[in-house]
């Protein structure tokens, strides 16, 4: 599989943006993860509109799915889907709705909407891949740092790390949301359970991109992006 990388999204993601309107109420969701996506999608996933169903192909699952406006248009500065699409957010025609799904979106891997269930589809998707034996695509899953509230999420971290899933990378976007959060911190909830762990300024691309590329062998591998408060 080829890909063509890297590209830089940042000219258009800006304009792309704000044609996304009618779901202002998710505002800070979204904006809290553009920058994780831009560097996933300029510099580090292997996968493009022309590869999208290559089983060589990364695989990037968004479990943060409500507030999807930056997700959206960054496929669309990718080409993944036409920017016309994104005037139309939830219409009764459109293919986006408030929650990504697969079957609608090209370039989506999984249908999100009820949070905390990214996590588990990610650790399933890893290995399936081990399964078949195809050992060189990673998967890469965005969470919110109050999905890890939800006890699913203990059970895929455990296990993930139990087995060794090195292919697997899970990003934390902390906006200080969670209602309950984890003593010592996001990354000593995955380390404690056999993950590597970076923490790192959500906004500062050089540093998201060492991290998400910063696995290690025999090792999931999490990437805690802190932003400013979403209060």
């Amino acid at each position: 599989m080829t890909t063509t990388l890297p590209t830089d999204s940042s000219a258009r993601l800006p304009g792309l943006i704000r044609r996304l309107t009618g779901d202002e109420k998710h505002a800070p969701s979204a904006h809290s993860t553009t920058d994780v996506l831009q560097v996933l999608y300029d510099r580090v996933l292997r996968v493009t509109p022309d590869t999208a169903d290559d089983p060589e192909r990364d695989r990037f699952l968004l479990s943060k799915g409500h507030g999807p406006a930056a997700y959206y248009a960054v496929l669309a500065a990718h080409g993944f889907i036409p920017d016309a699409w994104l005037d139309d957010l939830a219409g009764p025609a459109s293919r986006l709705g408030h929650h990504p799904d697969r079957l609608l979106v090209p370039g989506v891997e999984i249908g999100s909407g009820s949070l905390g269930h990214g996590l588990g589809l990610a650790v399933g998707t890893a290995l399936g891949l081990r399964a078949q034996g195809l050992l060189n695509p990673r998967v890469y899953v965005l969470l919110g740092d109050a999905e890890l509230d939800e006890g699913s999420n203990h059970e895929a971290i455990a296990y993930a790390g139990a087995t060794g899933l090195d292919s697997l990378t899970a990003i934390v976007v902390d906006n200080s949301s969670a209602s309950h959060g984890w003593a010592g911190g996001i990354a000593s909830r995955f380390t404690v359970n056999g993950w590597t762990a970076d923490t790192v300024d959500g906004r500062n691309h050089e540093a998201l991109y060492a991290a998400l590329t910063g696995h290690r062998p025999r090792h999931p591998h999490l990437v805690v992006a802190r932003t400013e408060s979403k209060g």
